[in-house]
């Protein structure tokens, strides 16, 4: 390696390394950064020729980091981690002017469960700023929130309790068993077996509530009758609604459903845990001026009578 003069060293080389380092795809740090692929590449060049190493070598359609990249990652991401937090601790926070595109992970059931009110009270508070769900694995959300890729995440995350992240709780949540008004297991005994025997619209096995399901029901040797599979619990309603199938729903998304009628929640016929639905920062940006308060106007927004569960 050449002689490291940090005078010469452009700190926005950080940025496009540790943006391939998490997307593997020049494409697509281009398309974050809001770069042209040539200006990516450029970049890649610089930083090659600053460490003499690739850095990051094409691999099928991955760009994956050498030795010199996996030592370089850690340290480059703690400097970029201090330099914003520096940035932001020297700014204040204007709601009433500012522009900011938040981005917030979810799953469309959070999206359900919490964009009317939130959206709503972003524009009475922030008119100019605008936010942006961001579908993401759970497995992948405490990187995303680690990089800056979101800002915040919403959902049952219990994971990033060890991955120096700030959990706000928002509610507490439990699965029902949905189905229509009218279902002709409403008028019959209610019992584990009568429940596995009803056919199910099976769902999002990617969220982790619905998988903590799925893992007691294992755990007590229960097999649900799944006869249908779908990728979107916000499907579910309309398919229970017009059937006589059933599913298992959270609670929350049935309160806001209650009101258009035609559906029935039944409690499961054996105890299941409740779950925390929480507002998820990482670390690194918790005292971010902006994010606190966006963390307050959604927990303001999301905490009222009407969405907090009962003991159960």
């Amino acid at each position: 390696m050449r002689n490291f003069n940090s005078s010469h060293f452009d700190l926005n080389l950080i940025k496009v390394f540790l943006a391939i380092w998490e997307m593997q795809s020049l494409t697509d740090v281009a398309e974050r950064l809001g770069l042209t692929q040539p200006a990516v590449s450029h970049s890649l060049r610089r930083l090659r020729d600053q460490f003499s190493d690739p850095l990051f070598q094409r691999v099928g359609n991955q760009m994956l980091p050498t030795a010199t990249a996996t030592r370089l990652h850690g340290p480059f991401e703690a400097a970029l981690s201090l330099l914003e937090q520096t940035v932001q601790d020297t700014h204040s926070f204007v709601p009433e002017t500012t522009t900011r595109r938040f981005r917030i992970a979810m799953t469309d059931t959070g999206e359900f469960f919490s964009m009317p009110r939130i959206l709503a009270a972003l524009e009475k508070a922030a008119p100019e700023a605008s936010i942006t769900s961001v579908r993401i694995d759970p497995s992948e959300i405490a990187s995303a929130l680690r990089s800056g890729h979101v800002d915040l995440a919403i959902g049952y995350l219990p994971k990033l309790d060890t991955a120096q992240c700030q959990g706000d709780l928002l509610l507490k949540d439990y699965l029902v068993c949905l189905m229509r008004d009218n279902h002709p297991a409403l008028t019959q005994e209610w019992s584990e077996e009568s429940f596995a025997r009803l056919s199910f619209v099976d769902v999002s096995r990617a969220a982790t509530g619905y998988q903590m399901a799925q893992d007691s029901f294992k755990q007590r040797g229960l097999r649900i009758n799944a006869k249908a599979r779908l990728d979107h619990f916000t499907v579910v309603p309309e398919v229970v609604r017009q059937t006589d199938f059933v599913a298992i729903f959270p609670h929350s998304i049935f309160i806001r459903l209650e009101g258009r009628g035609g559906f029935f929640a039944r409690d499961l016929p054996f105890e299941l845990p409740s779950y925390d639905i929480k507002l998820w920062v990482h670390s690194s940006f918790a005292e971010d001026p902006a994010l606190l308060w966006l963390r307050t106007l959604i927990q303001t927004a999301l905490k009222s009578p009407e969405i907090i569960s009962h003991d159960h």
